[in-house]
Order: C-alpha cells, then structure tokens, then sequence
C-alpha cells in the first residue's frame, strides 16, 4: 500500500466520522462545525484524485460561504433543540433503512459505472486539464442542471433569510402604520395632583419625641 492509498483511507475515515457527527451532535453549531470538518476531507480527496478545482471550490463556496450562511441561520433562529430531538429514537429504524437504502443504490451505480469494460481507453481521453473538462462538463452538456441548481440555492436562500425575520416574542420593533395614525391625546396624558401634601402623623411625632428628652444621644 503506498502513501497516497493511506491517505485516502485517513481522510475517508475522518469524513465518515464527521458526517455520523453532524447527525447526532446535539449542539446544532457543533454539528455545523463537523460539517465543516467533512467538507475540508471530502477537499482533500478530491485533491487526491487531481481535482484540484473541485477541492478549491469546496473550501471556498461551502466552507467560506455556505457554511456562514448555516452558521448565521441557525443563530439567528429561535430553535428549541429539545423539542426537535423528541422523537429521536422512534423514527431511527425508519431513518436507519432509508440511509441503507441510499448507500446501496450508490454503490450500485458507482459499481456499474466503474466497471473494467466500461472504462475508456487510454488513447481516447483528452488531454486537457481538470478545470477546462470540469467547465465543458457544467456549461455545455449540464447547463440546464447547473442553471436549476443556482435557482434552488437562491429560493433556499431567501427562504433563509425570511425565516430570520418571522415573528419572535423577545424581540421589538416599530410599526410605522400605527405610528403615522396616533394622535396627540394618545401620547401625552395630563395628571392633577395637588401641589401640597399633608404629612403624615408619624412624621410629626417623631421631632417631638426628640424635643421631649434633649439629653437624648443625638446618635
């Protein structure tokens, strides 16, 4: 086994792991940051594989920019982490078999894909390099794809954005409507109160107290 295989297997595993953690970490930040940590091994990987693009790509979109998005919606929002944890372990067998389900008709098309008789020829691949064949593969046999995903992120961001500003019971803020419809007796209310007030008897009792005895200790 040479270094680059156990490359691949140290960054495998450390992907596998984050990605267990971000479903089961409790704090949704810590799991932002294990997401985090899978994105940088899936980088990696893709460095192996001589895509650089990609793996650049990965760090600065989704780490630089995805993921402060995550980071911001999930502080922005008032999120009751023990409410949405109830459950948790009931619908685990059901969540468990959709998971399974999915790594299995992956592994049947990376299986069929990857076959010894369905791989090119030396001769036939192009001598190009990985940005220019990533660019032809986006913009000119998958532009429409590429173009419906843009429209997906944009709508989840907005969404993410609009759920930022619903309502919360902590925090104030100003209707200018009503403020344009108050009237000048709605502001201000005048109160009479008398410009004397009597003072009470215990008041008056006590300097008499003192006056009665003068050898007192004035302490």
């Amino acid at each position: 086994m040479n270094f680059t295989a156990v490359l691949f297997y140290v960054f495998a595993g450390i992907l596998i792991l984050a990605g267990l953690r971000v479903i089961t970490a409790r704090n949704p930040v810590h799991a932002a940051l294990f997401l985090v940590l899978s994105f940088a091994s899936a980088a990696a990987l893709w460095m192996l594989l001589r895509a650089e693009f990609l793996a650049i790509a990965l760090i600065l979109v989704y780490v630089g920019a995805v993921m402060v998005l995550f980071l911001f919606v999930v502080m922005m929002l008032d999120i009751n982490i023990d409410k949405l944890r109830q459950g948790f372990w009931t619908h685990l067998p059901v969540a468990a078999i959709v998971g399974v389900t999915i790594v299995l008709e992956m592994a049947m098309v990376i299986f069929h894909t990857f076959r010894a008789d369905r791989l090119p020829a030396a001769n036939t691949v192009k001598d190009v390099s990985s940005i220019k064949g990533f660019a032809e593969q986006i913009f000119v046999q998958h532009v429409l794809a590429f173009e419906i995903a843009a429209v997906i992120l944009v709508v989840a961001l907005v969404a993410a954005v609009a759920l930022t500003l619903r309502g919360r019971k902590d925090a104030k803020r100003q209707i200018p409507g009503l403020q344009v419809k108050v009237k000048a007796a709605d502001r201000v209310r005048l109160v009479s109160m008398p410009a004397v007030k009597d003072i009470p008897a215990a008041i008056d009792a006590t300097p008499n107290a003192n006056s009665a005895n003068p050898t007192a200790n004035p302490k």
